[in-house]
């Protein structure tokens, strides 16, 4: 198989399961067992393209999300200061623990069973929430305290477990702090903008400092795959969005517990 066509199937896994609550993360290591690149560039490569991911959100969401919008009025623009505010509040935890443990977490917990196990733990989690669901006290980003947000950020963390998922995370943390599905969803979304740059930016050092070159066909191969999955990414946000106006997230756990299920069958029997 090509380089190039494993970029696509790749990107394609990427901008799906990014902003589901299905772990991008878990998804990607399960596909890297059949479709692989030569070296470490495979595990640079699984990081980099959620840039592409990044980028949808800025897309679609550039118009909330920019404080120098001249259409906007003297509120409007502070309303997206304190948003930006509480985002980079959620953001902290994760960017001092991820800076601790983020070698560990690589080195030890990126493999299949712990993918499996935390697949159907969070489906559980999923199912218990929605059948249990919280009073709804946030209904905009104006009623969301800094004090939620640092919160959202703490369970956020938990997705530097493999098969956790950082959509999965956020979102259900956010729910059961008392937000609706759609400020919950969309906080998410924004959290990811630093949080994935950081990440992309964090991968990039290292492999600065660990002397690793990039050759010019795997500048290809990644910008093929950055621009696979900001195309997918856009379309999963604008279903997601959709989707939540209607029903619950219900089928996404239970996704995750047939998933997990597979992958033990696969492992042990």
């Amino acid at each position: 198989m090509s380089d190039i066509l494993k970029s696509i199937i790749l990107s394609i896994v990427e901008g799906i399961t990014e902003f589901l609550p299905i772990s991008s993360t878990g998804h990607l290591i399960l596909v890297n067992q059949w479709i692989n690149f030569e070296g470490n560039f495979g595990f640079y490569f699984n990081v980099i393209i959620q840039f592409g991911a990044i980028l949808s959100v800025v897309m679609l969401y550039f118009k909330k999300l920019n404080p120098f919008d001249k259409s906007k009025t003297q509120l409007q623009r502070q309303q997206t200061i304190n948003l930006w505010s509480k985002v980079i509040v959620a953001f902290i935890p994760a960017a001092v623990l991820g800076f601790l443990f983020a070698d560990i977490i690589e080195n030890y917990l990126n493999n299949s069973i712990v993918v499996a196990i935390m697949l159907f733990i969070g489906g559980i989690l999923i199912l218990v929430l929605e059948s249990n669901p919280k009073k709804v006290k946030i209904n905009n980003f104006d009623n969301l305290t800094y004090k939620t947000a640092f919160s959202i950020g703490m369970i956020q963390c938990l997705a530097m477990i493999p098969g956790t998922s950082r959509s999965a995370a956020t979102i259900i943390g956010a729910m059961i702090l008392g937000t609706s599905r759609q400020i919950a969803a969309e906080f998410s979304f924004f959290l990811a903008i630093p949080t994935m740059a950081g990440a992309t930016a964090y991968s990039v050092l290292k492999m600065i400092k660990g002397g690793v070159t990039i050759t010019s066909h795997q500048w290809i191969v990644l910008l093929v795959g950055v621009i696979g999955s900001f195309i997918v990414a856009t379309c999963v946000i604008s279903f997601l969005m959709n989707y939540i106006k209607r029903k619950d997230f219900k089928i996404f756990g239970y996704y995750r517990i047939v998933l997990a299920a597979l992958i033990f069958f696969y492992y042990y029997v």
